[in-house]
Formats: C-alpha cells, structure tokens, sequence
C-alpha cells in the first residue's frame, strides 16, 4: 500500500484531507524519520515528538503566505518533510545536504534560520508587527512553535511582555514533553509539569465556579456577588494559564499533541482570535519509538540525538564494543568532566554550572559525583555568567561550563558584570572551533575575537586532552580576575593523561617550543599547535625543518616568544581555529608592533607574519575534516601556504 506521504510535495497538499488521513501522514513522517535519521544520524527524539504537530499546522495554513517559525530547528524534521524536502532528509547534516536546523536559503518554508534557543516568539511579533506597519494586518498568520525547555530562556519571556502590551495577533505553541537536551530544571519547568500531569485542571475550575453559586443557605448567592473579584481568586488557585492571562495573553490547553483533531480544533481557535494565543500541547519526546518513549526521561535525553546506524528495522542496534587496545582516545568533554570532579575534591570552593547542557559539557559527571558542587539554570546563559558573578563575590570559584557559540549570549554579562569587576569567574568552552553536522549556528569560530578585546580576562586553550586539566588548574588557582579557556569537540589526540598528582597549574602568559628549526615558525593555539606540527612534518618531508611553538595563550600573549621567533626566522604562521578577524594572530601580530616583542624582533616583523584560521564567512555544516579541508585548515594546506611563501621569497635551503 502506498504512502500518503508520497504524494505531500508541498504543505497545501494537506489541505484536501480528514483527520483520519492527517493522523496517518503523522505516522507515515516518524516512520520515515525513525528509518532515516537512525541510518545517517541527527536530532531524533524531539522531531518524533512533533510530527503531529507539524501535520496540523501545515493543514490548517498556507504556508508561506502563513508563518511557521520553529524555535531553535532541531524539532523541524517533520516540517521539512512536509515542505518539499522528503526525499532529502537523508542528507540532512551531511555535507551539502539538508542543514540541520531550519535554514531560509533552503527553503521559502523556513521563516529564519537561527539555531539558538527561545527566539521564535521575537521573530513572532516582529514579522506580525511588521505586516500590520505596512498596512497588511490580514497579511498572513504567524505561529512560534517553542519547546518548554526554551522556555526557560529570558528573551522568550522579553517577547512575550512586548506581544502582551502590543496586542500583537500571534500564536504560540507551546510544545510541553518536560525536556530540552537534558531533563528542565527550576521553578517555570515545575510549573509546566504540573499543568502537563494535570489536564483536567482547566475544565475543574470552571466547574468550581459553577457549583459555588449554587451551594444552598444564601452562601452561593453571596459568592455570586463576589463577581469577578471571587473568579480572579478562584482562577488563580486552578487556572493552568493564569501566567499567561496575567500578560495579556490567551491560554488554550493543555491539549493532547498526538492527538491531530484536538490539535487542529485549539489552532484554529487561536488562529480566530485577534490577539495573542497560547496554545499549551503535551507531546512525549520520541514517539513512536520505544526505547525513547518507554525509558522515561533517561531515554528521552538519550536519544535526543541518534547516532549513525544506531537504528535498524526500527529498534538500536547493538553494537560490539571495541577492545581496549583499539580503545579511541577521551572526548575532551570526559576530560573536562573528570577534571572538575577533582577540582572539586581539592578546593571544595569550586563549582560547575552549565545552561541545560550537563551531559553536553561533562557536567553530568560533577552532578552524580558532586551534586552540592552543581547548579544547572536551563536555557539562560545570562543568568548562569550573573549567578557565577555572585558565586565569586562570595569568594566561590565558579566555572560555567557553555558551548563557545552559547556563550555568546551572555556577552554584556561577561562584559559588564565579570570583566569590569575583575570576578574569578572561569568559562569553559566545549566546542570551540568547527563543530561539525550542527553547522554555522553550532560553530565555535567567534569567542578569540570576541574575548580578546575585554579588559583583565585571561584567554587559553589547551593543545591535547593532557593539557586540559593544567589548565583548569590553572584557571582555578589565579585570583586575579577572569579565564576563558576553550576546547574543541571530539577527541583528544591520544597523548597520555596526567595523574592527579601530577596536575599543576602553568605560568599565565607563557607559552613554550615543542621543535626547533629555521627559516619558518609556526605558532599554534589551541588545535592550531596539531595542525602546525603536521604541517612541519609534511616540510621535513621536503627538506625544510621548521619550528613550531605552542602560545598557549591568546590573552596575555608571550611577547618575548612571539619576538624572538619573528627575530629568527624569515616568515612567522600564526595557527588558529577561530576567525582571523580580531582572533589570535591579530593578537600576535598587535604584540609585534609595540614593547618587548618589538623590541626583540626588530624593523619589519610585521611584514613577515601569515595568518591560518577561518574565513570571514559562516562555515556550512559536514564532518570537521571536511570543513577543514574546505577552508585551509589542514597540515597539508598550511605546509603548501608556507612552500608558496618560501617560493615567493626565495628562502634558501628551502
């Protein structure tokens, strides 16, 4: 029997069929998502929890004309397979195939093409706004789709007092499975979850009101007189949407989200109203697929993502664990996590703070070891950096664990409240560099150029996974303000790791030659260091031995180093994982212009220095060695760099 599904090309293909059929596309698309991303790999469980949903909306409007804006992306799979992209969802996070979060040069389907959390319902007001400013109010619906996990973020809650006081005619889908990544945490996620576990909440109060009018003796008749002032109490005792109501807006819910007629009967509802809406749906992270939706939230966070051919005929696979003496070597993430667990242990000061992203950052390890010594503040980089910012007034040591391009959100924070204070505030940051399948929105290419700038904040990076915990050390014991030290994702390179004995903190500002050579130094930072001693083999090869040093630091930078390579040797290679605009070679280039390191090198060093880094451009989405090899960042591409200079500058003995 064919699929319905093979005959949606488009979403107003939809528009022709009962909720019966609607129901059976829903299933026809977490089939096809179970088949497909099992087999390549990608975000899973939160795209079989909207499947419905996207059936339901794409039914009821016509998109383009009508907006979808899908908070963050990961949850669109259902969306793209409704928009003309079926066939293609086995490319998706490939290289140049499907992106994998929503993407508008893909597609007139896709609204915005931002991959951060709790955005949706700003994009919201301002497309509607936007619409009602040119004098079209009618033309078209908007609806944000946004996760309760995103929902804990503060520029969600910034629209939404803005869309109250604007009356601005938008709806919101509240899509409620009590997850994020990992399982939400604080005060608004309990919230939800109380709501979610107790449908039939709405529908009592109401039945509350009735039946107190109607008690006997005058005591009804007396509530009755009460009027509005004794619903408003009795609402806020029972009503599920009181938040919401309080803000101006309409609550719809809580509806079944599996459910494609009680989905379609509150949207349409909203979608009447002319004023904002929320609409509050229940849908179960993974659905369809039992490992996920019958482990609980264990099994939720587990298949968030599903690995490549982790999924065969519809259930894991088992795989047969490699034996130790193939074992590959530790995720930096691990070594990070098993570092703060004996930071911990040493100075009981410490603690770790993430933004929903424990398992992400290594910090579930410091949360079973050390829960005390573990704060996670959902989906709200701002408040983690200020709560850290209050941990270190208290003469706390705190480190806030955040993705290199997460952090970005909390840029005034760590601007005005940790660098201008001069905190002992530490920022690890896991994924630094180009991450990979997650693409432009996910790589970690800004923090160099975005940190250096700041006043009294000490930048690092760590060459190998050994590295890592010196400097977390490092980063622990200085008392002079602010650390940044970031990492890359994946594994280390397969260097042994240090005992905890053996862990000690490095010099700030110090960096140190790993090979000696002439004519040409190569000056790494963080990953950098690997690609500049590939490259100096590949040289070797050909006859030139080159030095290679590790700077260790971007921020202060070891001008006496930086001087004395410049003075000896003909040309100077810069090596970074980060953009070149502003990063760690303009750093060492600035550091040649003025003090000591001027002084040692002498006239013309400047003239002497080649940068390798990223591109001033967003780099597309792939495996790293791909995207490596796309921009230059490959021994073999910086070992040709430096022949063609050598060439042009007729280097002898080259």
């Amino acid at each position: 029997m064919s699929r319905i599904l093979d005959r949606i090309d488009r979403p107003r293909d939809l528009h022709g069929l009962d909720d019966d059929e609607l129901a059976h596309v829903a299933e026809e698309i977490r089939a096809h998502i179970i088949d497909t991303v099992g087999e390549i790999g990608g975000h899973f469980g939160a795209n079989l929890g909207t499947c419905e949903l996207a059936v339901a909306l794409h039914s009821l409007l016509d998109s383009p004309r009508d907006k979808i804006v899908w908070d963050v992306g990961h949850q669109a799979y259902p969306h793209k397979v409704l928009t003309g992209r079926r066939d293609q969802l086995p490319t998706i996070r490939q290289y140049e195939g499907l992106a994998p979060f929503c993407a508008i040069h893909e597609s007139e389907h896709d609204i915005m093409g931002a991959g951060h959390a709790s955005t949706s319902i700003g994009y919201s007001v301002g497309l509607k706004e936007a619409m009602r400013l040119r004098g079209e109010p009618d033309a078209g619906k908007v609806v944000a789709v946004i996760g309760d996990g995103a929902m804990t973020g503060g520029v969600a809650f910034e629209a939404i007092h803005q869309a109250g006081g604007l009356g601005t005619p938008i709806v919101v889908v509240l899509n409620d499975n009590g997850m994020s990544i990992a399982p939400n945490v604080g005060a608004l996620s309990r919230y939800f979850n109380r709501v979610r576990l107790n449908p039939k909440l709405w529908h009592a109060r109401e039945g509350v009101e009735d039946r107190l009018t109607e008690l006997p003796g005058g005591i009804g008749a007396a509530f009755e007189k009460l009027g509005p002032q004794l619903k408003e109490s009795i609402k806020a005792f029972w009503a599920p949407g009181l938040f919401w109501e309080e803000l101006d807006w309409a609550y719809v819910g809580v509806v079944n989200g599996h459910d494609v007629h009680a989905l379609r009967t509150a949207l349409r509802q909203a979608m009447a109203a002319d004023r904002p809406v929320v609409v509050h749906i229940a849908t179960v992270k993974g659905k369809g697929f039992a490992p996920a939706e019958e482990g609980d939230l264990e099994g939720m966070e587990k298949w968030h993502a599903a690995k490549p051919k982790s999924i065969a005929h519809g259930a894991p696979v088992v795989s047969a664990k490699k034996p130790a003496a193939t074992a590959a070597p530790p995720q930096y993430t691990q070594v990070f996590g098993e570092a703060m667990v004996a930071e911990v242990r040493r100075d009981r000061r410490v603690v770790g703070i993430t933004a929903a992203m424990n398992s992400g950052t290594g910090l579930n390890l410091l949360q079973k070891a050390e829960p005390a010594h573990y704060f996670d503040v959902g989906i709200a980089e701002q408040q983690a950096v200020l709560f850290a910012s209050g941990l270190a007034l208290e003469g706390a040591k705190p480190v806030c664990a955040i993705y290199s391009t997460f952090l970005q959100r909390a840029f005034d924070q760590i601007v005005h409240d940790v660098c201008l204070q001069k905190l002992n505030v530490v920022f690890a940051m896991d994924r630094a560099g180009l991450v990979g399948d997650d693409g432009p929105t996910h790589h970690g290419a800004f923090d160099i150029a975005y940190l250096r700038p700041l006043p009294n904040i000490v930048l690092m990076a760590p060459r190998d996974e050994a590295m890592l915990p010196h400097m977390l050390r490092t980063a622990l014991v200085y008392d002079d303000g602010p650390i940044a030290l970031r990492y890359p994702r994946g594994e280390g390179v397969g260097v042994p790791l240090p005992a905890a004995s053996e862990v000690a903190p490095i010099k700030i500002g110090r960096g140190e030659v790993l090979r000696e050579g002439e004519k040409v130094a190569l000056l790494g930072y963080g990953t950098g260091v690997h690609k500049a001693l590939e490259a100096a083999d590949l040289l070797a090869e050909h006859g030139l031995e080159v030095t290679v040093a590790d700077a260790r630091f971007a921020k202060p930078i070891d001008a006496a180093l930086v001087g004395r390579l410049a003075a000896e040797h003909d040309l100077l290679v810069t090596v970074e994982e980060g953009v070149l605009g502003g990063g760690f070679g303009t750093a060492v280039w600035e550091t040649l212009e003025a003090g000591d390191a001027a002084a040692v090198a002498g006239d013309h060093a400047l003239a002497r220095i080649m940068r390798v880094g990223l591109p001033d451009r967003y780099v597309t989405h792939g495996k790293p060695a791909l995207l490596h090899a796309e921009v230059g960042y490959t021994g073999k591409a910086i070992a040709q760099r430096i022949e063609a200079a050598v060439g042009r500058r007729s280097l002898a003995g080259a």
